[in-house]
């Protein structure tokens, strides 16, 4: 789950003007952008080094308000986070271009969303560079060490698997940060600002604190008693034991050293290095309070081994849009543009557009379409060789699978997975019904278009909220729990699973970072956190604003369903509990509350950007979710108000 977090403009002034500075304009020439050309300001010059500089951020905060929708120009950025965006904004407003903001957003948001995402997890960046007019991707996900196993999960004295719980809270669930590298690339890629200058904000955010709000209190709560099981989590999470208190200014100096140790040192501090060795260390023996945790396998030779991937993205049509996901080791791209494909198929099947729909037929279609994916994703999906993806994003294949499509019923759960052979000429029936694996919440996602016409949609993690509760000493950030995202043991005897855990395999995620264009141009940026319920909820507003002709805030506010081929579906209250649930449940469907977090039933906490065309932007973020997102421009175009 991610915290999208409820920062009020409670913050104070004071902390934010010594926080989200600006790089000064009189080090930024003209040229200083290495995107570039569609919108209005005039193209910079690739790759100008002289844009480089290291020395302290300077100037004043825009010092925008928290709103869920903002309109303008200059560029945007949409967050979880009040400070995150300030911090994007503000390199967009002095210059910097998509890929620089998005790197200091996200590492701002490792500080004030630590138990989603960090130095110590991983991600996936989908960027769309307005030079070259070419979409591409970086693979940043956690791979595990090369001493795993298809095995490595499973309990040797009873052959099944090991508790999941267990494994979640040790060092066992450890994979190599990808967070880091992915920063690196993105920078020496796409952007103009060293790492050292990218990550200076998130520096003082750290050292100088943000004020704690319900959300963060919260999360810490429920977490306080793992944390206390460690030590340093809970010298540096808890406070006397509790969560530190609503209002209260939340300081972390220790991940202030490790930000320090980045830009002073470079990624090669952690892959190389003394950070790294320390995240080896804690790893395969954890300190803890006398409990008895299991250790893990990381070695210094695993993260030397350590890349993040460039990967050309999946490509996929949707009535006129051409929609840019990610590749494996990721099913988001898969699974999204099967989604779309599939709600195409009924189209076309039923002589019915989905914008003619009731609610309750719409989101039956969007519940078949969603299981359907789900079905397909679990069987085919991996990090393996041979992923049949051409075929899994073929409309072929989902008219295929469109054929046992009923409007007026629900298909039982769990839909049996396709044969994306190639052969497409029959309703052929499905092979194997398979359970749904778990698959865990804790994310964040943010989206930054830049003045230029440059695009990032942005997704990274540490897997539960918390991830393993385990913080490296001295450096103030937690590991992720990532490669609990592996399935333990086969998901059905017999059938081949293409992810099961190996030597140095990335476990297959749901992160759905998502870049839809329109004719060549940027029209859409779009993602949620949420575990497998990224997939539903970025389809969903994505069908939402296209097909559904809402707002993109009011596609972003939408009441979700989350259907993911298990034996019931997640619906939030406005579903569940009114005539639309009544409606769906009368076709067949099992509604539940909705899995991302149950305690409050929400799913998913979606960031999108519109490019709106004449170099103006409408960011967009959650209303009410996690506290509402934080949607900015750069120069509004009026006095945003709540």
């Amino acid at each position: 789950m991610s915290r999208s977090s409820a920062r009020t403009t409670t913050r104070s002034r004071w902390v934010l003007g010594a926080l989200v500075v600006g790089l000064p304009l009189s080090l930024l020439p003209a040229t200083a952008t290495a995107g570039a050309t569609p919108a209005p300001a005039p193209a910079p010059s690739s790759g100008a080094s002289t844009s480089r500089h290291d020395g302290g951020w300077h100037g004043h905060p825009t010092d925008l308000p928290k709103v869920p929708v903002m309109k303008g120009g200059g560029g945007a950025v949409s967050s979880v986070d009040r400070d995150a965006s300030q911090v994007g904004i503000d390199v967009l407003r002095r210059g910097g271009n998509a890929a620089d903001a998005a790197v200091a957003t996200a590492a701002a948001l490792g500080v004030t969303e630590p138990y989603s995402t960090g130095i110590g997890g991983g991600g996936f960046l989908v960027y769309y560079d307005a030079r070259s007019r070419r979409v591409s991707t970086i693979d940043g996900r956690e791979t595990a060490p090369a001493t795993f196993t298809s095995t490595s999960f499973t309990d040797p004295s009873t052959g099944k698997a090991m508790d999941f719980t267990t494994v979640v809270n040790s060092g066992l669930s450890v994979g190599v940060p990808g967070t880091p590298a992915l920063w690196a690339k993105a920078l020496r890629d796409h952007g103009t600002l060293s790492l050292n200058r990218a990550l200076a904000p998130a520096e003082q955010l750290a050292r100088k604190g943000f004020v704690v709000d319900q959300t963060f209190a919260d999360q810490t709560a429920a977490n306080a008693e793992r944390f206390s099981v460690f030590p340093e989590t809970a010298r540096v999470f808890l406070r006397d034991g509790k969560a530190p208190a609503v209002g209260s200014t939340f300081r972390n100096p220790d991940m202030a050293r490790a930000y320090r140790t980045l830009r002073t040192q470079g990624v090669s501090a952690l892959y190389s290095g003394s950070l790294g060795r320390a995240v080896v260390a804690e790893s395969r023996a954890p300190h803890t309070d006398g409990s008895s945790v299991m250790g893990g396998q990381l070695t210094m030779r695993d993260l030397r081994a350590y890349r993040a991937l460039t990967k050309a993205p999946i490509h996929s049509s949707y009535k006129g849009f051409d929609v840019f996901g990610m590749p494996v080791p990721s099913s988001g791209g898969i699974a999204v543009a099967e989604i779309l494909n599939l709600m195409r198929a009924y189209e076309k099947a039923t002589g019915v557009r989905t914008s003619a729909l009731s609610e309750a037929d719409y989101l039956h279609r969007f519940s078949e379409a969603s299981a359907t994916a789900f079905a397909d994703r679990n069987r085919w999906v991996g990090d393996v060789p041979g992923v049949p993806v051409r075929q899994l994003t073929n409309p072929a294949f989902a008219a295929e699978r469109a054929c046992l499509f009923d409007p007026a019923k629900a298909q039982p759960r769990p839909i049996p997975f396709g044969s994306p052979d190639g052969r497409y000429t029959s309703c052929a029936p499905g092979k194997a019904a398979q359970p749904e694996p778990y698959e865990g919440l804790s994310t964040s996602h943010l989206t930054v278009m830049d003045r230029w016409g440059s695009v990032a949609s942005y997704t990274l993690t540490i897997e539960q909220t918390g991830g393993s509760g385990i913080t490296v000493p001295g450096y103030g950030f937690l590991l992720n729990n990532e490669l609990t995202d592996f399935n333990f043991t086969p998901l059905t005897p017999g059938v081949p699973d293409p992810n099961l855990p190996g030597p140095g395999k990335r476990p297959r995620s749901s992160m759905s970072p998502t870049i839809l264009l329109h004719e060549g141009r940027p029209f859409l940026a779009v993602g949620s956190p949420g575990g497998a319920t990224i997939i539903t909820s970025t389809s969903q507003t994505i069908l939402g604003y296209l097909d559904r002709r809402l707002s993109l805030v009011d596609a972003i506010r939408a009441p979700r369903l989350s259907s993911r081929n298990g034996s019931s579906e997640g619906a939030e209250p406005q579903i569940l509990d009114g005539p639309v649930g009544a409606a769906l449940t009368a076709k067949g469907h099992v509604l539940a509350p909705g899995a991302a977090a149950p305690a409050v039933n929400e799913i998913g906490a979606v960031t999108a950007i519109r490019y709106l065309g004449h170099g103006r932007f409408e960011a967009a973020a959650e209303t009410t979710r996690r506290g509402g997102g934080s949607a900015m421009v750069v120069q509004p175009s009026r006095h945003p108000r709540h």
